[in-house]
């Protein structure tokens, strides 16, 4: 589908019973605390298919690493100390367009924003150049309700290469773009604002991605244009790409997994370090309406949720959805593996306000 086309949401044609491993949504739940009433583990696969290269895509993906290498080389040996930082901090803030923006807010209604938000959401995300929120939304969706199926866009099953980039470098499968019939994209087809980045996307992220950032290091403290372009541009695209690409391969494959010791994904740190707070993979397989996207939501690994609350402090951010104590439990000693170290509420850690407040944050006063 071309990027300027409107798309057409497929809901409403696809009568299609479908067998899902996961939830989206709330209302997707089948047991009383928050799983499906399946076994899920005979349903995941990965058959051995021929999947067919997109060449294009592997001259793009060469293109640009070349060129974030090149930025890393002139990151150590020639780009002024203000460069570098503003690389890591734009980079910062681009990961959190597509952790926050595309994933909690659009993909899974975590929580709400109001209008000066969301425009600042849709900017970092089309500063990421991840594609357009509902292109990534499309994709997250159907890897939520059916991971590690045939129909996952990006399957663990096929391995590490396969889950963090190959799946970006092939033609879609069949099974993949058959199951997205039965997703439903009415809430994004509905939203003006997201509808015009999908229409605009390419021309908007040429300007967010690639040319509005390396104006800043030339005009303030005076960069050449080769350290800008390719330590603030380069570098970042790459460092950024990589870092939310972890939560495909290494969040799926290796770590803990204290909630549902059937779901694939898992909890790992380094994760929660390198996408700013998306780690905690397993809570949210369980769990993906959280808007933390986790149960304890420490500031120190979990930025994303640092951002929605610093947001909802000053109203543009509300009815902030989380998940209750007595069911995060229930969950752990039916489903876990054994590995939970602690039931979050009341531990020391813990702020009073996130004792006192459960389900909905944050709610706005109508």
């Amino acid at each position: 589908m071309a990027p300027h086309e409107r798309p057409v949401s497929l809901y409403q044609y696809s009568k299609k019973e479908i067998e899902t491993t996961g939830v989206l949504f709330e209302e997707d739940v089948e047991t009383i605390d928050g799983g499906l009433d399946k076994d899920i583990e005979s349903i995941k696969n990965a058959e051995k298919k021929k999947l067919e290269i997109i060449w294009l895509r592997v001259l793009f993906f060469v293109v640009i690493h070349s060129g974030g290498f090149y930025g890393a080389y002139l990151a150590v040996v020639s780009a002024k100390w203000q460069t570098n930082m503003f690389a890591l901090i734009s980079g910062i803030f681009a990961t959190l367009g597509i952790t926050v923006g595309s994933h909690r807010l659009y993909s899974h209604r975590a929580f709400k924003v109001k209008l000066p938000l969301e425009l600042l959401i849709l900017y970092m995300q089309t500063m990421c150049f991840q594609l357009s929120v509902y292109h990534w939304l499309r994709d997250h969706r159907v890897h939520h309700k059916y991971t590690e199926t045939e129909a996952d866009p990006h399957n663990a099953k096929r391995g590490f290469f396969f889950s963090h980039i190959g799946w970006l470098l092939v033609k879609k499968q069949e099974e993949v773009k058959e199951k997205a019939k039965g997703i439903d994209y009415s809430d994004i087809l509905n939203n003006p604002l997201v509808m015009f980045q999908h229409r605009h996307y390419f021309i908007l992220t040429l300007l967010a991605c690639y040319v509005i950032p390396p104006i800043f290091p030339i005009y303030f403290w005076n960069e050449t244009f080769l350290n800008a372009f390719f330590v603030s541009v380069m570098l970042r695209h790459i460092c950024s790409f990589h870092g939310i690409g972890t939560i495909n391969s290494v969040a799926h494959l290796y770590g803990n997994r204290p909630y549902d010791k059937n779901y694939n994904p898992t909890e790992n740190n380094i994760v929660n370090i390198l996408a700013v707070g998306e780690g905690c993979h397993n809570y949210h397989h369980v769990f993906p309406w959280d808007y933390k996207a986790s149960e304890l939501g420490h500031y120190a690994l979990n930025l994303g949720a640092t951002f929605i609350d610093f947001f909802a402090k000053i109203g543009w951010a509300y009815d902030l959805k989380t998940v209750s104590p007595q069911i995060i439990k229930n969950r752990v000693e039916r489903t876990g593996d054994g590995s939970h170290p602690i039931w979050g509420w009341g531990d020391k850690d813990q702020s009073i306000e996130e004792i006192n407040n459960t389900t909905i944050l944050n709610k706005k006063v109508k």
